[in-house]
Formats: C-alpha cells, structure tokens, sequence
C-alpha cells in the first residue's frame, strides 16, 4: 500500500494563498483606494484591520503550529518507507525513513492539543538494541490516511 497526503498540502496552500489575496484587497481597497466607507458594522478601520491582520496570521501560522507534514507512506516490498517534510511557512528539509518490515520493533502514535497535533515515533531493532526514529506529524493526514499506517504497522510490528 502506498499513499500520500499531497492533495491536503495543496489545498492548504491554496487556502494560504486565498487568504493573502483577500488580506491584500483589504489593504488596497481601505488604504489606497479608499472605496469601503468607515465606519463598517459600527467599526473604524483600524479596528477591521486589527481583526483582520489576527485573523490572517492564525490562518497563517495554522499549518505550522501543528506541524503539517507532507508524509508518503508506503509498505510496498521487504521495507516501510516513510517520507516527509514540513509544510509550514518555511518549509523544510526532505526526510526519509526506510525499516526493514522484520526489523521494526514497534511504533507510538502520540497526541497534543487535545488531539489536533499528533505525531508517529517509529522503532527499529538493531545489534545495539532499539533505534528510535524522530517523529512523523500526522496532523495533517485524514482519519482514514491514518488508520491505513495504522492498520499497516500493527501487521508487520511485533505482537506483545
């Protein structure tokens, strides 16, 4: 089985992108061409612009507060394959972690915020003993998404 969540990163750039568009028209159409007439809804327009800029910014910083990943999963052949990166403001680096499916030791799923940031730690036996992986953030994965990595560990992890 192998899947990603790209068409949920696009959209969430695409939002992003709607929203700067909006903001932008705001700015214009208040400041420069001064076509909206103040007061609006009983309002100054230093207050729509306060109320707009923190809207703006939570939509912005949305994505990275809850640590949107790209992720591709795939248990194709003898490995787990787990690539992904961040899809905030920034961006990041592309990681990439490859298990032996007779090597995994086991995996944690982990919740924050009451749910909303959730991330996957995976293990793997080694000589050593057991190498833990950094976390994967599954935020931004549907329920669905998440319950076919789910589905796909517990077949090849080790049963306690």
């Amino acid at each position: 089985m192998t899947f990603n969540n790209s068409k949920t990163i696009i959209s969430q750039r695409i939002k992003l992108f709607a929203a700067t568009v909006l903001f932008l028209a705001f700015i214009v159409l208040t400041y420069v061409a001064k076509i909206i007439p103040y007061p609006l809804f009983g309002m100054s327009e230093t207050a729509w612009t306060l109320i707009l800029t923190a809207i703006y910014f939570l939509i912005l910083l949305y994505p990275t507060l809850l640590n949107y990943q790209y992720v591709s999963y795939s248990d194709d052949g003898d490995k787990i394959v787990v690539r992904y990166f961040s899809s905030g403001i920034l961006g990041g680096r592309k990681n990439s972690i490859e298990i032996g499916k007779k090597s995994l030791s086991g995996y944690r799923v982990e919740s924050k915020l009451f749910g909303l940031k959730q991330s996957l730690t995976l293990f793997q036996k080694l000589k050593e003993g057991v190498a833990k992986y950094p976390p994967v953030y599954i935020s931004a994965l549907s329920r669905e998404e998440k319950e076919k990595i789910l589905i796909s560990l517990n077949k090849h992890a080790p049963k306690a």
